[in-house]
């Protein structure tokens, strides 16, 4: 065992799981002892349990693959539906629905944005259905012209404009982040909202508790608020079983003044920026966005920093005021989370609604391909209308069992004529997909039942935006230096498809 894994048993972390296992164990044993001291009772409740459990599964809202690998686990007596009890459905307290009405109702679309939305309905019907759509799901979401957007087809460039921003904030930053680590890209960053801090600068930071457990010490969050930093931890770790821990927050986040905002598949650690090399040459991708659109950026952060803190302030006190600028098109950032936050799946909704408008081509990157049936569907369909669908997935992986689900959803996609590539440098972090050369996502969203199911997330849908050059030049790029996969070149073992069935069936609770 290394020194750091050993660090990690022995922090709070490991304490931690060290409760929460002896509860599930306390629960159980109580079950197995009201079955030798009542027999009869203990089988009549098994039963009752158990069917209780089956219709409550087979009546929920949730898509097919969850229902089946629920029922799977429904049906092992006892374990199964304490199981299912405890992790299979999250439900708000009273304090947290009072909250979250609270915010909504501080969320108000603007009246530019109406005239927007009309304007498109008379322009581009397709466009605006996809919007239309967005907006329905997520309410703090709307559209917005007059904003400049730069596309950033790499870490390390993105990371070098990040602090030349950083440099000239006047009134405040806010971060939200699923990992950080110390070294180069983090301190640099870190020295800059320092020195900010000191100079009166308003500093807040979130990040994902369990996301940065294994790469900043438990009390880094005292560290930093000796520096003047608010900082806190989303989902702080603490002994109690709770479904919640497994919604981790996964978006990347970065505003300055309520002007600048920064989003992509890129973390605050040296491996994002190639510093450090893990598994060959990282490839991501991000976005600047500079205007109006900053606006929902900001309301989101706040969004997530008073429901993680439990206290609600109004938004007005943040400068939400900001300059437009004179970028071309239309950009609409929007957010996507687990149920009962958010009432669908935004992310997917989002993805599907693109590929099922698309005429030409659809070009999609993610490091992992683990979607349900209803979008590999639309991705199929796409295909078989005549669409030049073309996905792209790392060469180099850094989790070999995903890479065999990933690999294992080849076959079905390639017999409808998806064309399949792996980034042969190294590993494909970046999350975006283009579609026709008019419409563009980036942002946190795998393709994969985490994101689109379980994580909070975060992406920059956008329509006819100068920015949609560079990504188009940048897919040009990556397909010159991936590999093509045809069918006759996927070969795996009969363990490496057991593992890949088995990881398969149980993806969506995962």
């Amino acid at each position: 065992m290394t020194a750091r894994k050993m660090q990690l048993l022995m922090s709070k972390y490991g304490f931690s799981i060290t409760i929460m296992l002896a509860e599930l164990f306390i629960v159980f044993g109580l079950f197995l002892y009201l079955g030798q001291m009542a027999p009869i009772i203990w089988i009549i409740l098994v039963i009752l349990v158990s069917l209780a459990t089956i219709v409550s599964i087979v009546n929920r809202s949730m898509n097919p693959e969850s229902k089946v690998t629920w029922l799977l686990v429904a049906f092992v007596p006892v374990f199964g539906p304490l199981l299912y009890i405890m992790f299979g459905e999250r439900r708000l307290s009273k304090k947290e629905m009072k909250q979250l009405k609270q915010l909504q109702s501080m969320v108000d679309r603007e009246d530019n944005s109406r005239a927007l939305r009309l304007e498109l309905k008379e322009q581009d019907k397709s466009a605006y259905g996809v919007i239309k759509s967005l907006l329905s799901m997520d309410t703090n979401a709307d559209v917005y012209n007059r904003t400049d957007t730069h596309f950033f087809p790499s870490g390390e460039s993105m990371w070098r404009q990040m602090l030349e921003d950083l440099k000239k904030a006047e009134k405040f930053i806010f971060l939200e982040y699923y990992i950080i680590e110390e070294g180069l890209m983090w301190n640099s960053i870190l020295k800059i909202l320092e020195e900010k801090a000191a100079q009166g600068v308003e500093v807040k930071l979130l990040y994902d508790d369990i996301g940065c457990m294994a790469t900043l010490p438990g009390d880094y969050t005292i560290h930093l608020r000796g520096r003047g930093i608010e900082a806190h931890k989303f989902n702080k770790v603490i002994p109690r079983l709770t479904v919640a821990y497994n919604n981790r927050d996964h978006r990347k986040i970065m505003i300055i003044d309520g002007q600048i905002a920064y989003t992509g598949g890129v973390n605050l650690a040296d491996e994002y920026i190639n510093h450090i090399e893990r598994f060959g040459y990282w490839k991501d991708s991000g976005i600047r966005v500079d205007g109006s659109a900053v606006k929902a950026f900001t309301r989101l952060f706040l969004s997530t920093w008073y429901i993680n803190r439990g206290e609600i302030s109004d938004f007005d006190q943040y400068h939400l005021e900001n300059q437009p600028k004179d970028g071309m098109g239309l950009c609409i950032p929007y957010s996507s989370g687990p149920k009962p936050i958010y009432r669908a799946q935004v992310g997917k909704t989002v993805y599907q609604n693109l590929i099922n408008q698309a005429t030409d081509y659809v070009y999609i990157t993610t490091p992992y391909l683990i979607a349900d049936y209803d979008l590999t569907e639309s991705i199929k369909n796409a295909a078989l209308r005549g669409v030049d669908v073309r996905i792209v997935t790392p060469c180099i992986p850094d989790k070999k069992v995903i890479q065999l689900v990933t690999r294992g959803a080849y076959p079905d996609l390639l017999s409808a004529g998806v064309r399949i590539y792996e980034y042969s440098p190294g590993f494909l972090h970046s999350k975006q997909m283009l579609v026709d050369g008019e419409a563009a996502t980036v942002g946190t969203i795998n393709f994969d039942y985490r994101s689109l199911l379980h994580h909070y997330e975060n992406a920059v849908l956008l329509y006819r935006t100068q920015s949609i050059i560079d990504i188009e030049r940048d897919f040009e790029e990556i397909f010159k230096v991936s590999q093509e996969i045809y069918p006759h070149t996927i070969k795996t073992s009969r363990y490496q498809s057991l593992i890949k069935e088995i990881v398969q069936l149980f993806a969506p609770m995962l």
